[in-house]
């Protein structure tokens, strides 16, 4: 039997973001229906909701909420925007308890005002200011490494290496990393990361999708799985010889698919997903 004909999503999650045209109950329906495990919840979709009747609701489809994206953004050469910030992040945990997810992803931000370091160092202040919340409310907090080209404003964390260095440093059971192909496919150490990520056991997430060649838009292009030339199966042994045994995310931003019949996306998420992953 082929991976074609195996037709197993138990551990398939969908992004909201990645069917952005459709609306959170919409998304719900559709994706239980598909047979899909798994959602992921971006925070903009929460606006204006119970939250806890929202998680209620998912939950009601089958679905498991595997984690609230996103918190982050820490660094900024204005010390009011950082109090903000961290306020802000504050909240993400206590909407993640609300819907009763285990994890917040962290985009950590950057700023071009300054330095990467010093981005970093408010990274650091900002995740130590939020890990007593996350620790009284049972919420892991997960950084997410992104490609370098989103250094100037995205996230001063680039490489995975970073993100270990800084939950091994910072060293907490509620702190852990999100491999995500999309940002550290490149990287030439990368097994070796993704080792010693599982060595300390801080592989919280793991999100798929596909580096499109060539890439139209830096941040609205990305590829379904098989697209490109990202070799995710691999990447995704690696992760589970690591020890991860979780979900695959697929998180997709595409203008191109968001403005395609959603129906017809999600069952090419689903056949990109028995193909390549």
């Amino acid at each position: 039997m082929n991976n074609s004909e195996i037709k197993d999503f138990s551990r398939l999650c969908i992004h909201t973001i990645t069917t952005k045209p459709w609306s959170l109950e919409e998304a719900a329906k559709k994706f239980s229906a598909a047979g899909i495990a798994g959602i992921s919840v971006w925070r903009d979709t929460l606006e204006g909701r119970d939250i806890r009747s929202t998680g209620k609701m998912l939950r009601e489809y089958g679905l498991q909420i595997i984690s609230l994206v996103r918190g982050g953004f820490f660094a900024s050469v204005n010390e009011a925007k950082r109090t903000d910030v961290i306020k802000d992040n504050l909240n993400a945990i206590e909407e993640a308890y609300e819907l009763g997810t285990p994890l917040l992803v962290l985009v950590c931000g950057a700023d071009p005002q300054q330095s990467l370091e010093k981005s970093r160092e408010h990274i650091r202040y900002g995740i130590k200011k939020i890990l007593p919340k996350a620790e009284e409310l049972g919420i892991k907090l997960a950084i997410e490494p992104l490609h370098p080209m989103y250094a100037d404003t995205r996230s001063a964390i680039i490489t995975l290496r970073q993100a270990n260095d800084f939950v091994e440093k910072l060293n907490s059971p509620w702190l852990g990393v999100v491999i995500d192909v999309y940002h550290i496919w490149w990287d030439p150490v990368l097994i070796k990361e993704i080792i010693r990520c599982g060595q300390l056991g801080k592989i919280f997430a793991f999100h798929i999708c596909d580096w499109k060649v060539p890439t139209e838009d830096l941040l609205y292009d990305r590829g379904l799985m098989g697209e490109g030339c990202i070799d995710i199966r691999q990447i995704r042994n690696q992760v589970e010889i690591a020890g991860f045994d979780g979900f695959h995310e697929v998180e997709i931003f595409s203008e191109k698919y968001w403005n395609s019949n959603q129906d017809e996306f999600l069952e090419k998420i689903k056949d990109a997903y028995l193909k390549h992953v």
